[in-house]
């Protein structure tokens, strides 16, 4: 090779390399990636889906809704059906025929009482009855010797008297046996104590060979008529307003739950108790078939008087989820916005009532949970 074919090649060389330096300075930033661009993201309670034209919509209707209150309550006898059967003799308990919780009938055996107040009450009744029989003689012997001239009318007057005297002392006698329960025609020790009325033993305070003290404060058994009873319930201080003497109120049994009984309010406590604020609610109802029986748990259900304002929207539309009730309103755009509500009782017509969070009028997903399906699965 000459020398200027080596200048030439030299030449060459350099050219490139300027050439390609030239380009790299021209486009310093050709390998950086793109500036970033920041997006405002939707709002966390609305959805967007594909075709939202699918998922039907409903419109939220009125409703006029009764205040009500269920509070839970006790089966009580009614006091003014409690009769006790008393024993108006001091003595000791013999026989018992009845315990508690045995269904008696009027004129029932329930036990038997060894008295000395019975023994008594014969011996007094027995000497009227001989002082009377020897009266009667007096007297029929005075008037055959009045009629004979042998006696004056003075005394005659004595004898009558006398025997009037006599007359008084065995019905007093007499009356006392039966008062104390013993039968004048049977002389014994024995009385019987017997059912004054028809109905349920609630309470019994006694025992066989225990002694009875006549007229005592405690009554050896207590018959309720369970033809209809008392539902005490305790309701807090903040709902009294809503109960008033005279309206019914709807009872359900926990142990008969297709039961429905309805009752009325007869009495508001006056004095509420110092720890819980509550007051004591005494509803009076019937006891068909005896069903009810005493300390029995039952809901009682208060009613308001004036109705309020609510809406209504098919069950479907409500959606339960994380312990709380939602709707989907539908929004502009395609979006669908989750809406909190208060979901109410359930109504006819597969209906249930909104206590707040949607107004009558207010248009919404017919089926809550259709479209939460869909959102999960994009």
């Amino acid at each position: 090779m000459t020398r200027t074919h080596s200048c030439l090649l030299v030449l060459a060389c350099a050219a490139v390399t300027a050439a390609c330096t030239t380009k790299v300075q021209a486009d310093p930033g050709a390998g950086a990636p793109p500036d970033a661009r920041v997006e405002p993201a939707p709002d966390s309670s609305s959805v967007k889906v594909a075709h939202p034209e699918q998922f039907a919509t409903t419109q939220a209707q009125p409703y006029t809704s009764t205040p009500e209150l269920a509070v839970t309550g006790v089966v009580t006898p009614d006091v003014s059906r409690n009769v006790p059967a008393v024993s108006l003799a001091t003595g000791r308990v013999i026989e018992i025929h009845a315990r508690l919780g045995d269904e008696v009938t009027k004129g029932q055996l329930l036990l038997k009482v060894r008295s000395t107040d019975i023994a008594s009450a014969f011996s007094d009744y027995r000497k009227a009855a001989v002082n009377e029989q020897l009266t009667r003689t007096q007297l029929e012997r005075a008037r055959i010797l009045f009629e004979k001239g042998a006696l004056a009318a003075k005394d005659i007057e004595v004898a009558q008297s006398a025997e009037n005297s006599a007359k008084v002392d065995v019905e007093t006698a007499t009356e006392r046996l039966r008062l104390l329960g013993a039968d004048p025609g049977n002389p014994s020790g024995v009385v019987d104590i017997l059912a004054p009325i028809s109905g349920i033993i609630t309470d019994q305070q006694v025992t066989g060979g225990a002694g009875v003290q006549a007229f005592s404060g405690t009554n050896p058994f207590t018959i309720s008529d369970m033809s209809r009873v008392w539902i005490l319930c305790d309701v807090y201080e903040n709902s009294l307003s809503s109960i008033r003497l005279g309206e019914t109120a709807d009872i359900t049994l926990n142990a008969y739950p297709d039961k429905l009984i309805r009752g009325t309010i007869s009495n508001i406590g006056a004095v509420l108790d110092p720890n819980i604020h509550t007051a004591k609610v005494r509803v009076e109802v019937p006891n068909p078939g005896r069903m009810m029986r005493v300390g029995m748990f039952v809901t009682a259900t208060f009613r308001g008087r004036a109705g309020e304002p609510r809406a209504m929207v098919p069950a479907t539309a409500i959606l339960h989820l994380h312990d709380r009730d939602w709707v989907y309103v539908p929004q502009p755009g395609g979006l669908f916005r989750r809406v909190p509500v208060v979901g109410g009782k359930t109504l006819e017509g597969g209906m249930q009532e909104v206590l707040s969070g949607l107004a009558p009028g207010d248009r919404l997903i017919t089926s809550a949970l259709v479209l939460q399906n869909a959102v999960d699965q994009q």
